[in-house]
């Protein structure tokens, strides 16, 4: 009754804190700094994203979730317990109750440790909510109503596609492709063409600037700085819009497949209603210019990006928890 209600959106890129009656109120990357000699935490969120590939090597920088799921316990509840304090303040005497997002289809050991984790971190209670679901709330898509609903989520970690009927999921897919793999694909392809070695902020960089899901009418270029792979020295490179398009092709058509491939599962009632509808998309991933287009040319369906995609989880999960009683039944068992 006391304690503060939070939804949290903790995702492979970002963590975002949504808090009943003020809206999101934290936005940081899952990002970690830590001294490597006694695992000392040394920053959090956008602090330790600047130290990314340029710390001495007594500070480790990583980012303790991957693919939507705990890679490093220890330091995702260092980092869950920073965020809380934050939010809830140093010295509040009343626990948080939390509603976390996690990706649909994880394992009970993967559910498990996040609601550990949250508990560890200083939350009184812990409830899980898959993350097309609180996607759904949060783009204020009607799913209270016997309707099929679809909703694509792309985030750093994973992408995930869902209908909903009746305030749960009755079809869902999740593939551990994002927008951190498309990522991880420039900065390769940069390496191979132009034997050119850059940092994960810079493909990031290079994706937001000029990638794009389709060929662009008019070409769009950037340079980037990189260290060179044969003589070691910085250099720089001129690269095109086109040949990231190129570079992200197959990972954007396993994101297509994964969309297909629910709607074959998805019965044929429900089906009618999203092609009606229209697909929703949420995530950050779903700002890639063209991506809706590229989605709506290859499935027949018309697909719309939400207004606040990035924050769309977050909001979600939040008024889930407001709203409890009517989600109660379609939160994930732990």
């Amino acid at each position: 009754m006391f304690g503060k209600h939070i939804g949290i959106d903790l995702g492979t890129a970002n963590v975002l804190v949504y808090v009943k009656g003020k809206g999101i109120v934290l936005n940081e990357p899952s990002v970690v700094a830590y001294s490597a000699s006694d695992s000392r935490v040394v920053a959090v969120g956008s602090k330790a994203r600047e130290m990314l590939g340029r710390t001495p090597g007594r500070i480790t920088v990583t980012r303790p979730m991957r693919d939507g799921v705990i890679a490093d316990y220890l330091i995702t509840e260092a980092m869950l317990r920073y965020f809380i304090k934050t939010v809830c303040g140093r010295f509040n005497i009343f626990k948080p109750i939390v509603m976390i997002c996690i990706p649909y289809g994880v394992t009970n050991v993967e559910s498990r440790a996040v609601v550990d984790a949250t508990i560890q971190a200083g939350a009184k209670e812990a409830y899980l909510i898959a993350e097309p679901l609180a996607a759904a709330i949060g783009a204020n898509v009607p799913i209270s109503s016997a309707s099929g609903n679809m909703v694509v989520d792309i985030g750093g970690g994973t992408t995930e596609a869902a209908v909903i009927s009746l305030n749960d999921i009755v079809v869902a897919r999740s593939i551990r492709v994002g927008g951190n793999r498309l990522d991880d694909i420039i900065a390769t392809y940069v390496r191979k063409k132009y034997n050119l070695s850059i940092g994960e902020r810079t493909a990031e960089e290079i994706k937001v600037q000029i990638g794009s899901a389709l060929p662009l009418e008019r070409e769009l270029t950037m340079e980037i700085h990189g260290r060179d792979q044969v003589d070691g020295l910085p250099k720089t490179r001129t690269i095109s819009s086109h040949e990231i398009t190129e570079a992200i092709s197959d990972a954007l058509a396993a994101i297509v497949d994964n969309v297909k491939k629910v709607l074959e599962q998805t019965p044929p009632e429900l089906a009618a209603d999203v092609v009606d509808k229209g697909i929703i998309m949420t995530g950050g991933g779903s700002l890639l210019r063209n991506l809706d287009k590229l989605i709506a040319r290859e499935t027949g369906v018309p697909a719309y990006v939400a207004d606040d995609p990035l924050s769309c989880v977050a909001i979600g999960s939040g008024r889930a928890l407001e709203h409890f009683t009517i989600f109660r039944e379609s939160l994930m068992p732990v």
